[in-house]
């Protein structure tokens, strides 16, 4: 092999790792087009979530839709809720009562501690956390079948907007029946905890029923989580759907991407609303 042949061979080598360095973004690339991906989401999911509130308001009237998703998410989650909030509530009086009893030998304040953390956080978190598994994966499946069937372009065709009919009237039957089904599922709780402190601890339920540390900000704190978590659930679980492609495949994935997302939504919003909570009516 002469000289130029080598040279040349080497220059057609370089040549194809360039072409591969070019194809292939290094890991910085990678991290700013997930960055801007994640960006252009959040601006259609707000572009969703802005378009829901204004068809709420000036949006075309479907008689009984509302009342058949209000069916949907409250009756069809209300024993799923039910019994997992009663086991919840079992168990952190239940671990509450013995961490207690390793500190100071008195549990008279263990239920209105309890009633306390279950009205102001506990109840509307789990409630809607255990809400976007389920109502958020229903959501996003339906939804997303009826996207990839092509029966939301038919909507678009005959000049109606999707989040009108579709995400419209499960918003509203949420942010109704979350507040309604975090209610139930609170008291539920409250009730086997205080079946737990009087089994496992001779509480009296007369004693476990105090009501001394609840205030007006308690009740406005975890009102006001329910509202949110109605209103953020069947929005992202909704975007998700809309967002779907692929066929069946896209609705297992859409229906996936609906109870994460829905769930960080939650979290995020317990954040800020529980901070915005202490710094408004104090710990």
């Amino acid at each position: 092999m002469t000289e130029r042949e080598a040279s040349e061979g080497h220059g057609g080598v370089g040549q194809i790792d360039e072409d591969a360095i070019i194809q292939e973004p290094t890991g910085i690339a990678a991290l700013g087009h997930a960055a801007l991906s994640l960006l252009a989401a959040g601006r259609e999911l707000y572009s969703v979530f802005v378009k829901t509130l204004y068809y709420t308001v000036r949006g075309v009237r479907q008689p009984g839709a509302v009342l058949r998703q209000m069916y949907e998410i409250g009756n069809r989650s209300l024993v799923f809720l039910c019994v997992v909030m009663g086991f919840i509530g079992m168990i952190l009086v239940y671990q509450g009562g013995v961490q207690t009893l390793r500190v100071v030998p008195d549990l008279s304040l263990l239920g209105a501690t309890f009633l306390e953390i279950l009205i102001r956080d506990l109840a509307a978190s789990i409630g809607a956390l255990m809400l976007a598994t389920r109502v958020g994966a229903g959501t996003a499946a339906e939804i997303g079948s009826m996207v990839v069937t092509e029966q939301v372009d038919a909507l678009r065709m005959c000049a109606a907007d999707p989040v009108d009919y579709l995400i419209k009237p499960r918003f509203i039957a949420s942010i109704v029946m979350t507040t309604v089904l975090v209610a139930i599922a609170a008291a539920v709780a409250f009730s086997t905890g205080m079946w737990t402190g009087y089994i496992f601890f001779d509480i009296n339920p007369r004693t476990f029923m105090n009501m001394s540390m609840v205030d007006v900000g308690d009740l406005t704190v975890g009102l006001t989580k329910c509202v949110a978590y109605g209103a953020a659930i069947p929005v992202v679980s909704g975007y998700c759907g809309l967002s779907t492609f692929g066929g069946s495949e896209g609705v297992g994935w859409a229906t996936t991407r609906a109870v994460v997302n829905s769930s960080l939504a939650v979290i995020i919003l317990n954040f800020f609303i529980s901070g915005a909570g202490y710094l408004v009516f104090g710990g």
